[in-house]
């Protein structure tokens, strides 16, 4: 008889780790991931069963029970879940008209923090992310070199990058380098 064991999926950057002096770059834990687009008239439902705000202004995110809600758009959101909690049927009971995407095993993310972070992120990405321009809470999607990412700043010397797993090796090497040289 056939062996019925169950295949374990990996996370992509599993033992990867990294960074220098200045640096620490470790891959984030497994968390669920939902892409959401939703006209205006749908943000207070949504928000109801999500347990969390969505927020409505550029550049802003909102934390709230171990879940995350990122303004990508004036009508998307991207939304984490690090206790792996089920985002699709707390969106699928609002009651409202979406569309969410389980995007899971899509995306991965890797955390940079430090007190050189910021210059560690721009040795490939073009934002200015003093604190000024780039506050904590700060969320926007941009290019990390030849890849789309999205960007997060979780604390002062703490961002979180969000790519898709096919990027994440080329992410977590370019970030390597990065810490290399905002460490000299």
């Amino acid at each position: 008889m056939a062996d019925l064991s169950v295949a374990e999926r990996k996370t992509v950057l599993a033992g990867f780790h990294g960074g220098s002096a200045k640096v620490r770059l470790t891959p984030a834990l497994p968390a669920t991931r939902v892409s959401l687009r939703a006209g205006a008239d749908a943000v207070a439902g949504l928000s109801k069963t999500l347990g969390l705000k969505l927020p409505t202004k550029p550049k802003t995110s909102v934390s709230a029970k171990g879940r995350t809600a990122f303004w990508i758009g004036p009508d998307e959101w991207f939304l984490i879940d690090e206790k792996g909690d089920a985002l699709m049927a707390d969106c699928a009971a609002s009651g409202v008209v979406h569309s969410a995407t389980d995007v899971s095993y899509r995306n991965t993310a890797i955390i940079v923090s430090g007190p050189a972070a910021a210059d560690t992120l721009n040795a490939a990405c073009p934002l200015d992310l003093s604190l000024a321009a780039f506050p904590v809470g700060a969320v926007t999607r941009t290019v990390f070199g030849k890849i789309e990412i999205i960007l997060y700043r979780v604390e002062e010397e703490t961002f979180r990058v969000e790519c898709w797993r096919s990027f994440a090796e080329y992410a977590f090497g370019m970030l390597a380098e990065g810490a290399e040289d905002a460490s000299l």
